[in-house]
């Protein structure tokens, strides 16, 4: 009884050895269909924004030629409906392109491990603002966090993290290339107001005066917020600094932002790369403070490749 039992096993084992790379290849297939995009329902608290932009325009008139060529990715949930993980940029596309379904790979994840995937998948674009990194590292080392904490399986899932509980923060950085000390910098950025915040994607306000300023009340962030436009200036890393730590001591009034924000100093703010109006009106407003030599120098070199096309048809 016991020998045939082991020969069960052993035949089993047989089968899934010869198993074809058509039949692994269909099983692939199988999870990826087209879904109506009426059942597909955005990542909660996605932190990537999806911009109006050239690249969208593009993209749109590609899906409308061609189809999306590489499949979003999606879980189904319990109530039978789908939950983007990534793709949303193609979805969109396929939405003013006025399709009705998104070619999709449906997969099976937990929540934690989804989280883990969207990240992963949307931190590979060329341009990522640091308020999308503040809040993608945030769900990222949340997610990795839970998974650290919950007993081992047998067949863990290669998502988990195999670091020790606590040093999450650590695997993250080596993941994404930061230090785990950038990690949390980051993540501090998630605490900023709105307002700031978004001057601080604008490259209006400096990446470290801004984890410093991160530490202050709601309440105080407004009051330096109102204090920057009346002086026309934003805080230099010495005055972030000296602003926290009168904070700390209790003694940051409005009087006392106001007077930090009136210290004789260069203005903070970045000039703009090009002086001439006939260049900066051309640069879309989406794109980041800072890089717009890169969109500049990336636009001459799309017109040279044009230029020598039209040159190689005229001869």
């Amino acid at each position: 009884m016991a020998r045939s039992k082991r020969t069960e096993i052993e035949l089993t084992a047989y089968d899934d050895l010869f198993e074809t790379d058509e039949s692994r290849a269909e099983a692939n297939l199988s999870r990826i269909r087209e879904i109506p995009i009426s059942e597909i329902d955005e990542f909660p608290d996605h932190p990537f924004k999806v911009l109006m932009n050239e690249d969208m325009e593009q993209l749109v008139e590609s899906v409308s030629r061609s189809g999306v060529m590489t499949p979003a990715t999606v879980r189904q949930k319990e109530d039978g409906r789908y939950e983007l993980i990534s793709g949303h940029r193609r979805k969109k596309a396929c939405e003013l392109a006025g399709l009705e379904t998104l070619k999709c790979e449906v997969k099976e994840l937990t929540h934690d491990e989804a989280i883990i995937v969207m990240v992963e998948s949307n931190l590979q674009r060329s341009v990522i603002l640091p308020s999308e990194k503040a809040f993608a590292y945030k769900m990222r080392l949340e997610a990795m966090k839970r998974q650290a904490g919950r007993p081992p399986k047998e067949n863990a899932s290669p998502l988990a993290t195999n670091l020790s509980k606590g040093r999450s923060d650590e695997e993250l950085g080596e993941l994404v290339g930061e230090s785990k000390d950038q990690i949390r910098r980051f993540i501090r950025l998630t605490e900023l107001v709105p307002e700031i915040l978004q001057m601080v994607d604008e490259r209006q306000i400096a990446f470290r005066p801004a984890v410093e300023i991160s530490y202050l009340s709601e309440e105080q962030q407004y009051t330096l917020l109102e204090a920057m436009g009346y002086n026309d200036a934003t805080p230099s890393l010495a005055q972030a600094i000296k602003m926290k730590k009168f904070m700390q001591e209790g003694k940051l009034t409005d009087e006392v932002i106001q007077s930090i924000m009136q210290e004789d100093k260069p203005n903070q703010k970045e000039k703009p790369a090009f002086k001439d109006e006939r260049i900066t009106k051309l640069i879309p407003k989406s794109i980041p403070r800072g890089q717009e030599t890169d969109f500049v120098v990336k636009a001459l070199e799309f017109y040279n490749r044009h230029l020598q096309r039209q040159r190689g048809q005229e001869r």
